[in-house]
């Protein structure tokens, strides 16, 4: 099975000064690149005729010249030749409307080369470290040092990058796990359906994610430590603090480049906090042993942290609309790492085995686990849920998470379920998931089917006004 892996490196000083230079080398290819198809599509529009587009290719040697460009002949030819490729495939999935554009590449801080097997060997220390000499025999910058935490095989080519000063060794490699022999989510779905409701429900597991709490199963609750919470916010206070010695500094001054990197480097600190809260998290709900199915709402962020509109009375005067707090809000829901647990569970579930299924998030806050009322009054508080029919009390996010569950295990067993590509049940017969409501709020045994075509809702309207 094909798995990625970052290793953080160590270079001296000299090695950083070659690999900067590389890697502007690499982005002077890619931008002429899009230059050149810059010049070459507003030639084609202006004289060419009607629907001729100009040729695409990945030549880069015209733009080594010794007068013009002098530093691309100090850089090893296939740094070039991977970058030109690189944006060759890049321009490949444009057209084929998977991502835009290639665009330019502004001068940073940041920046990566790709790098073929031909420029770069694997050596393995005496202590159990690994070095990896990257260059050729006539243009190289010797052995670099990486810090490695696992045991991979040698890949075929890797992506040295650096950002905010500090340098990563990326690749993909092929791990031990035979992919053939993995079950995929259509034919999980239809081994499911054969089970029992009673089997499934010992093998199903709902997971709710919320902002106070990161992640709600059933019997268990992940979240953060107090530790960590604690850094969080301290993080959050010292970017704050650097960000006025910001305002108040020069802008070509080096003092303020130096409080940019403090500003970034807390970026970077809470970024791994949260990497790892997710991966150890993913690892304790992968890793139950009776658990199979794993289900989650299939959550929209970017509708979620979407700004407050603007509001205006009669008079024309703009009114409150609490964007404070919308913005707070906001930043709670992208500051706690929803997608990357969902993204992390799904790739170890699959290497166990196991499939994660996505349900509609609709009403899961207000219906009830053991009736199915939903109605907005059974949410009493943020943490109190109280059903207003049958009486049920239960913490708010450990009832969204049987929720959650049932409606998973509603789906699976109905035959006219389908499986979209990013893993989420649906079924237009019943709807959101749940048994259907009334328009009291309360549970009724009737599913409620959706209009297939604009016929069906005619004729429907046709008999509702005859009536």
């Amino acid at each position: 099975m094909l798995m990625g892996v970052k290793f953080k490196a160590n270079p001296t000083e000299q090695q950083k000064l070659s690999l900067s230079q590389w890697m502007g080398c690499a982005r002077t290819i890619w931008n002429a690149k899009c230059e050149e198809d810059t010049y070459l599509r507003t030639f084609a529009r202006k004289y060419l005729p009607i629907r001729t587009y100009p040729k695409v290719d990945q030549v880069y040697s015209d733009y080594k010249n010794k007068e013009l460009t002098p530093w691309l002949f100090k850089c090893p030819s296939q740094l070039l030749r991977n970058s030109a490729t690189n944006w060759y495939a890049t321009y490949g999935k444009f057209l084929k409307g998977v991502c835009g554009r290639p665009r330019r590449k502004k001068k940073t801080d940041e920046g990566s080369i790709h790098i073929t097997n031909e420029l770069f060997s694997w050596k393995k220390n005496s202590g159990g470290s690994y070095q990896l000499f990257i260059g050729s025999k006539n243009n190289n910058i010797g052995f670099l040092s990486i810090k490695t935490h696992k045991k991979v095989q040698e890949p075929k080519s890797i992506y040295i990058k650096k950002k905010n000063g500090v340098y990563s060794v990326s690749f993909c490699y092929q791990d031990d796990v035979n992919e053939t022999l993995l079950l995929t989510g259509e034919k999980q779905l239809k081994r499911l359906r054969k089970k029992s409701i009673s089997e499934l429900e010992m093998i199903t597991d709902g997971v709710d994610r919320g902002v106070k709490v990161m992640a709600q199963a059933v019997s268990e609750t992940y979240d953060y430590s107090d530790s960590a919470k604690q850094r969080l916010i301290s993080l959050e206070f010292k970017r704050k603090r650097y960000q006025r010695w910001m305002a108040r500094q020069a802008l070509t001054s080096n003092r303020r480049k130096r409080t940019k990197k403090r500003i970034a480097k807390t970026f970077v600190q809470q970024a791994h906090i949260r990497n790892d809260f997710c991966h150890k998290t993913s690892r304790k709900i992968v890793g139950q042993e009776s658990i199979e199915v794993i289900v989650m709402e299939n959550l929209k962020t970017k509708n979620m942290t979407g700004k407050a509109k603007a509001k205006q009375d009669e008079q024309g005067r703009w009114l409150k609309n609490g964007a404070k707090a919308k913005s707070g809000l906001n930043k709670a829901i992208l500051s706690k790492g929803w997608h990357k647990l969902e993204a992390y569970t799904m790739y170890k579930a699959q290497r166990e085995n196991k499939v994660v299924f996505k349900v509609s998030p609709h009403y899961t806050s207000q219906e009830c686990a053991d009736c199915g009322h939903i109605h907005p009054e059974n949410r009493v508080t943020r943490d109190d849920f109280v059903c207003q029919i049958c009486g049920h009390a239960e913490d708010a996010d450990s009832n969204a998470a049987k929720v959650i569950k049932k409606r998973a295990i509603n789906l699976i067993k109905h035959s006219g379920t389908e499986l979209s590509k990013t893993g989420v049940l649906t079924n237009p017969d019943i709807g959101h998931g749940d048994t259907g409501k009334s328009l009291e709020g309360k549970p009724t045994k009737a599913r409620i089917k959706k209009p297939s075509n604009r016929k069906e809702l005619s004729k429907k309207k046709e008999l509702v006004v005859c009536v």
